[in-house]
């Protein structure tokens, strides 16, 4: 089966040299009396680099990667390796924290994710969109600081730091962006 310029959307696994790649974003334009070019830009699921790809020509087609998704719940760490439960199997996956990139700042435990596997090994992890965490260090907000509303950092329970509203405290909860690392609402 392979996939042309209409089948694309963002998030689809593709393959590209025999390595899985997931499509991040894409554009497509034509000219007058020539064909029409396509960018890419994938990240590999194995290691997380982008690569930007470009497409000339009408009859381009692309390989679905053979990856599979399953639901699983984050359940602890040991030294560099986070333990994954599958949800239907209760089978236990290691992923080791240079796999997972930035989701590490997101996981805390009994945090459902889907792990994407190929070749029967997980290579890549699927966080929600958003996630609730608890602030446990920040600054006191004090009031007149700003002319507009002003933000001050916070450190959450996974050690991740980001900017929230003067009026939340150590102890609060927040919902966090997880494509972002920005934050959404208190939780």
């Amino acid at each position: 089966m392979t996939l042309g310029y209409g089948d694309l959307k963002k998030g689809l696994a593709i393959e590209l040299d025999g390595e899985p790649y997931v499509v991040v974003d894409y554009e497509s334009k034509k000219m007058q009396q020539r064909a029409p070019v396509m960018r890419i830009r994938f990240r590999a699921l194995r290691t997380g680099k982008v690569v930007d790809r470009t497409f000339q020509g009408y009859d381009v087609k692309l390989t679905p990667a053979a990856v599979e998704r399953r639901n699983s719940q984050y359940i602890y760490s040991e030294d560099n390796l986070y333990y994954f439960m599958d949800n239907e199997t209760y089978e236990q996956f290691p992923m080791a924290k240079d796999q997972m990139g930035d989701a590490v700042n997101y996981l805390i435990e009994q945090t459902n994710v889907n792990l994407v596997f190929s070749r029967g090994e997980p290579i890549a992890i699927d966080l929600p969109t958003s996630i609730n965490l608890k602030i446990v260090e920040t600054i006191p907000g004090v009031r007149g600081d700003t002319v507009q509303g002003g933000t001050k950092p916070a450190t959450l329970e996974t050690g991740l730091v980001i900017q929230v509203p003067l009026f939340l405290n150590e102890g609060d909860s927040v919902k966090v962006d997880t494509r972002s690392a920005e934050y959404l609402s208190r939780a």
